[in-house]
């Protein structure tokens, strides 16, 4: 099992490696610091008479590909098959690029959104036969703000994003046609922190409540019966697994360190408590020693300020993976509601703004 992520500021890159004996890990440790990675991502480049720093500020990964967005408005897309970096220029105005969401589905698809509000479609070239064998991109301009969230169907007919003024556009994508039909789905009051898709059903968690869009039906429901009593990025993710639409749960992350488990109709089922784990003792995960965190290294995040932030269940029933700007967490929601490990984001790299997460098993 391999979990990787990446900084925007300092340019670290780690993977960490989970040693396992059946289902019970002994430790996280880092095991490379993805070095092939970052050499192949130029540090900085020329924009006009002046060189602009390349800060890195977006990722997501799969089993095939590395997507890394930048500040420059280039996508840097890393083959792992081929060992081969390709970059892909979203042309116009120079926007950060804020998220980026990858799909392997028929074609090889990723999406990027910008600071500005652009969402742009690449579907990418195939070797295979009867696969895409030319570059295609398509514009989704709807958005008039920073991008924070995108979700996939499983099919790549259905692009989801979401923006910091409240805003979720859906996005009907027609590969064959070469047609992509946006149109805005939903209006919150605060921003869009995640967004995640199964079974017909949106699940939107933004700086103030999650909620649930039946996009069948165009039906909103809440996640609980009240909305948090404090704004903040927390996320939410539904539960894998092959089932029916009504038997779909959830985990939604909550001030405090709590987490609730709901139902897709948005009834809350249980809650984790989990702010008294810290005072037993954690884990934390093994980091290669890194002379320009040092520094870094004594920060020290008071429990008060401890918060899970984006949420991603992996590879055990019940394991859910939790990150913000300042700490990842790893926890057991089912066995014994506790914090499994966890490390400081600030000892991965210094002011780490943006980090996408891929697990994948050796």
């Amino acid at each position: 099992m391999r979990l990787e992520y990446i900084g925007d500021l300092t340019r670290s890159v780690c993977l960490i490696d989970a040693m396992a004996l059946d289902v019970h890990f002994t430790a996280f440790k880092e095991f490379s610091p993805l070095s092939y990675l970052l050499n192949a991502i130029p540090t900085k480049v020329q924009k006009g008479f002046r060189n602009v720093l390349v800060h890195l500020t977006a990722l997501d990964a799969n089993k095939d590909y590395i997507a890394v967005g930048s500040n420059i408005g280039m996508l840097y897309l890393y083959c792992r098959r081929l060992n081969k970096m390709t970059k892909y220029n979203l042309e116009g105005k120079t926007d950060t690029i804020r998220v980026v969401k990858l799909l392997a589905c028929f074609d090889d698809l990723v999406a990027v959104g910008t600071s500005s509000g652009r969402v742009v479609l690449f579907q990418l070239v195939s070797p295979l036969p009867g696969r895409n064998k030319q570059l295609r991109r398509f514009d989704v301009c709807i958005h008039k703000s920073n991008i924070t969230a995108l979700a996939w169907s499983t099919n790549g007919m259905k692009l989801f994003s979401g923006d910091d003024q409240g805003k979720v556009v859906y996005a009907a994508v027609d590969l064959d046609q070469g047609v992509c039909s946006p149109r805005v789905i939903l209006e919150e009051s605060s921003p869009i922190v995640q967004l995640d898709y199964t079974q017909k059903v949106l699940l939107v968690s933004t700086y103030l409540r999650s909620v649930l869009i039946y996009t069948e039906q165009n039906i909103i429901k809440q996640v609980g019966t009240q909305p948090r009593k404090s704004a903040g990025r927390f996320g939410a993710c539904f539960l894998p697994g092959l089932c029916k639409q009504t038997n779909v749960n959830l985990y939604a992350s909550r001030p405090g360190l709590r987490l609730w488990k709901s139902d897709v109709q948005g009834v809350v089922q249980s809650t984790l408590l989990l702010k008294s784990v810290f005072t037993c003792g954690v884990k934390p995960f093994e980091l290669l020693p890194r002379a320009s965190l040092s520094a870094a290294s004594k920060v020290v995040i008071k429990p008060t300020e401890r918060n899970f932030g984006l949420l991603k269940c992996f590879l055990h029933e019940g394991w859910v993976l939790s990150w913000n700007k300042t700490s990842i967490y790893v926890l057991d929601a089912v066995n014994q509601a506790e914090v499994v490990f966890y490390s400081n984001m600030i000892l991965v790299g210094y002011y780490l703004r943006k980090i996408r997460l891929e697990v994948e098993r050796f």
